[in-house]
């Protein structure tokens, strides 16, 4: 009789456990919001085809997770912390959504993370490029995934002084990724033994870039830097081309330059540009396999953006998976306990800080006559290794790390 109870109690509290684990999953469902600037100046490395990278990751995964359905909710951020925040708030507060995934403008991921903090809910940024994101900014709700400002300086920064650009005139957008990303050139340039002489902020976002082109020819320095994203950065490249700055004997380093902007360019205007990148769509079989399935559901070749939200969401849904739980700690922390081996990053990690780390490439762009067809646009020169990509947990200021 002892026997049988002892069965008949272990039968129940293994009964319990497993359905203790599908109940974690809160309303029997994971929902996923996609918040994005999806008509504005960051609209093509991220924006629709940001979303439908998620919905390829959600198809792949198998629609379900452990018999919970995933649902999908997305909304336009219209580069706007308000508006992202007041949206946010409703995703998390009324419609319970477990996951905020796509963010671009660094200021919303900024916004949108305080708000995240506060509810216990998770965020998977890919598209910010802030590093003070996972610094002074870091929460225990929000990871960063695909690439920041460090690595950008690191990479293409570095590699202009070492040949020969020695001063250094700064183009930089007015907010908070811009002013991340001419903080961490200047360390790299000074470290390197060059120097910022000047420096000119221009309003996020600009059309006319003539007078900031003007004043960075003026300048006389080595090199301009244009600390900007997006449409800023083509629109500051086209007039600096009409301008004929580069003819004239100075560089031009565009620190965040996408695949969508270089294409938008041309190999012709952009060819001999250096950039860091995070990813690449034909680095290697796996990479062009996934290339051409998204390009069949866009019509476009991905960005690292795109190829980060897909990593990002399949490394979420893996997690829900394993540990039965939408709980924002619990999934964050067997996120951290799992090595990203994908089509994105190999050996990748995230750290306490919430950074993931991965090598980063330093690419060139093509002449029109090495590229082979419109898409065919980088020549990756170097891997930068992770190690010597992120800035190092010694350095941060992050309050999840302890020094």
């Amino acid at each position: 009789m002892t026997m049988m109870k002892k069965l008949l109690t272990s039968a129940v509290a293994s009964a319990m456990m497993v359905g203790g684990a599908q109940a974690a999953i809160s309303n029997d469902t994971v929902k996923i919001g996609y918040l994005a600037d999806m008509s504005g100046t960051y609209r093509d490395l991220a924006g629709p085809n940001g979303l439908k990278a998620l919905e390829m990751a959600i198809a792949d995964f198998g629609g379900n997770v452990n018999g919970a359905k995933i649902e999908v909710v997305s909304a336009d951020d219209r580069n706007s912390p308000d508006t992202s925040s007041s949206t946010v708030r409703r995703w998390v507060e009324n419609e319970d959504v477990d996951l905020v995934a796509g963010m671009v403008a660094s200021s919303v991921s900024i916004a949108v993370s305080k708000i995240l903090e506060e509810n216990d809910r998770l965020g998977i940024i890919s598209g910010s490029a802030a590093s003070s994101i996972t610094n002074e900014h870091c929460t225990p709700n929000h990871i960063h995934y695909v690439y920041d400002t460090y690595p950008l300086a690191n990479g293409t920064a570095s590699a202009v002084v070492k040949e020969g650009g020695k001063t250094w005139y700064m183009l930089t957008a007015d907010y908070a990724f811009g002013h991340a990303l001419e903080g961490d050139v200047t360390r790299v340039v000074e470290a390197n033994g060059g120097e910022i002489i000047g420096s000119v902020r221009h309003p996020f976002p600009t059309q006319d870039f003539s007078s900031f082109i003007l004043q960075a020819q003026a300048s006389g320095a080595d090199v301009i830097g244009l600390a900007n994203a997006g449409a800023d950065t083509t629109n500051a490249i086209t007039t600096a081309s009409e301008f004929g700055v580069t003819q004239s004997g100075q560089t031009l380093a565009a620190l965040l330059l996408f695949l969508t902007d270089v294409h938008a360019l041309g190999a012709q205007t952009a060819q001999g540009i250096q950039l860091t990148t995070g990813w690449y769509w034909d680095m290697n079989d796996e990479t062009r396999e996934w290339s051409d399935r998204f390009m069949e559901e866009t019509g476009v070749r991905p960005t690292m953006v795109h190829a980060g939200i897909y990593s990002s969401a399949m490394q979420y849904l893996k997690a829900v998976e394993a540990t039965g739980s939408d709980d924002a700690q619990t999934v964050r922390k067997q996120m951290m306990d799992t090595p990203i081996n994908d089509m994105f990053a190999k050996n990748g990690k995230i750290r306490v800080d919430g950074r993931m780390v991965h090598d980063m490439y330093l690419a060139e762009v093509k002449t029109p006559a090495e590229s082979k067809n419109e898409w065919d646009l980088y020549k990756i020169l170097r891997t930068i290794p992770a190690e010597e990509s992120y800035r190092p947990l010694s350095e941060s200021k992050c309050k999840l790390v302890n020094n």
